[in-house]
C-alpha cells in the first residue's frame, strides 16, 4: 500500500511538472497533439485488456466513451449552471470534476455488465457484429435525446479546474488531468497482467476450453475484463468533453472504434507498451501529413499515405511493432546493432 501511495504521488508530480513546462515553452497547437495523444492511450489500453489479453474482439468502444462523455458533460453542466441553457464558461470545480469522472466510469462499467454478459458469449466475427451494433445503437439512442441536445449534443460545457500556476491556461490543465489518467489506467494494466488475474485471462485467450478445465471462470473474467475497458472509455469521454467544451453524439462513431482498434493491432495486440505505442502513431500520424498535403494541393492524400503506411506495416510485421512483448531494458540492448545476441 504504500509503494501504491508513493507511485501516485510520483505520477501526480510528473503530470504537473509536464503541465508547468508545456505552460511555459510549448505552443498551443502542439499541446493539442498531445491532449488527443493522452484520450487514444486511455481508450487503447483500456480496450488492450479486452482485445489482447482475453482475446476477445470488440469494436463497440465507441460506445461506452459516448456514454461517459455524456454522462460526464451533463452531471458538470447541472454542477457548474444548475441548468442545460448554460452561462459563460466556467471551471468546474475540483470535488465536483473528480464526481462527474467517477461517475462517467461508473455509467459505462455498468454498461460493460449489461452488454458484456451476454455478448461475451459469442466468440470471433459474431461478438465483433454485437459491439458494433451496441456502439451505433448508443450514438442512435443520444441523438433522439432532445433533452440532450439531439443531434448538436451539450456545449458549454465546464472547463477542468484550475491548478496551481496554471491560471489562464486550459491546456495545460487538460494536459495535467489527461496524462493523470493515462498513468493511473498504464499502472493498472501493467499489474493486472502480471497478477493472477492477468494471468488467468491469457490462458482464456490462448485456450479456453483448457481454462475453464483448470477451473478458471471464463465467463465472469472477460465480463470483468470488459467493464475495465468500458470504466476507462466512459473516463476518456468525459475528459473529451471537458477539453472539447462540447460533445456531439457523432464524435462516437464506428470509425472511433476501429480507429482504437487499429491502435491495438498496430502496435501488437497484448502489449501494453504496443497500445501506448499505436495510439501514438495513429494520432500523430496524420497530422503531421497534413502539412504535405497541402502543400501539394491533394485533397485525401494524408489518409492515403496513412493506410498505406498500416498496410505495409501489416504485410511485413502483422504482430504490431511490439508484437506481445513490453518495453524493457532487455529488449532495448537486443535492438542495438551489431550487439551480440544472447546464447539460448
Amino acid at each position: 500500500m504504500p509503494r501504491t501511495i508513493a507511485l501516485l504521488m510520483a505520477g501526480i508530480v510528473g503530470c504537473y511538472g509536464l503541465n508547468w513546462f508545456l505552460s511555459e515553452f510549448i505552443e498551443v497547437v502542439y499541446v493539442d497533439y498531445l491532449n488527443l495523444i493522452g484520450l487514444s492511450i486511455i481508450l487503447a489500453v483500456g480496450l488492450n485488456v479486452v482485445n489482447g489479453l482475453t482475446g476477445q474482439f470488440s469494436i463497440g468502444h465507441a460506445g461506452f466513451m459516448a456514454v461517459g462523455a455524456f454522462v460526464g458533460a451533463l452531471a458538470s453542466i447541472l454542477f457548474t449552471y444548475g441548468e442545460i441553457a448554460a452561462g459563460p464558461l466556467e471551471h468546474a470545480g475540483l470535488a465536483q470534476f473528480l464526481l462527474c469522472l467517477l461517475f462517467s466510469g461508473v455509467a459505462a462499467g455498468v454498461l460493460g455488465v449489461v452488454v458484456g454478459a451476454p455478448a461475451l458469449r459469442l466468440r470471433g466475427d459474431y461478438l465483433a457484429i454485437a459491439t458494433l451494433g451496441f456502439g451505433e445503437i448508443t450514438r442512435i439512442l443520444l441523438t433522439a435525446q432532445d433533452s440532450l441536445g439531439g443531434p448538436t449534443g451539450l456545449k458549454r460545457i465546464p472547463k477542468m479546474p484550475l491548478l496551481p500556476g496554471a491560471s489562464g491556461w486550459d491546456g495545460g490543465t487538460s494536459v495535467f488531468w489527461i496524462y493523470l489518467f493515462v498513468f493511473v489506467v498504464i499502472v493498472l494494466a501493467v499489474r493486472l497482467q502480471r497478477s493472477t488475474f492477468g494471468r488467468a485471462l491469457i490462458a482464456i485467450r490462448e485456450n479456453e476450453l483448457a481454462a475453464e478445465t483448470m477451473g478458471v471462470p471464463s465467463a465472469r473474467m472477460k465480463v470483468v475484463a470488459f467493464v475495465f475497458g468500458a470504466f476507462f472509455a466512459g473516463i476518456a469521454g468525459a475528459l473529451y468533453a471537458h477539453y472539447q467544451h462540447s460533445v456531439r453524439p457523432d464524435d462516437f462513431t464506428a470509425v472511433r472504434s476501429i480507429e482504437v482498434i487499429v491502435m491495438l493491432v498496430l502496435g501488437g495486440l497484448g502489449s501494453v507498451t504496443g497500445a501506448v505505442a499505436g495510439a501514438v502513431v495513429v494520432t500523430l500520424l496524420p497530422q503531421l501529413l497534413r502539412p504535405i498535403e497541402e502543400a501539394l494541393g491533394i485533397d485525401g492524400l494524408s489518409m492515403v499515405v496513412y493506410a498505406l503506411l498500416l498496410v505495409t506495416m501489416m504485410v511485413f510485421r502483422p504482430q504490431g511493432i511490439f508484437g506481445q512483448r513490453e518495453l524493457s531494458l532487455k529488449l532495448l540492448r537486443r535492438l542495438i546493432p551489431g550487439r551480440r545476441k544472447e546464447s539460448p
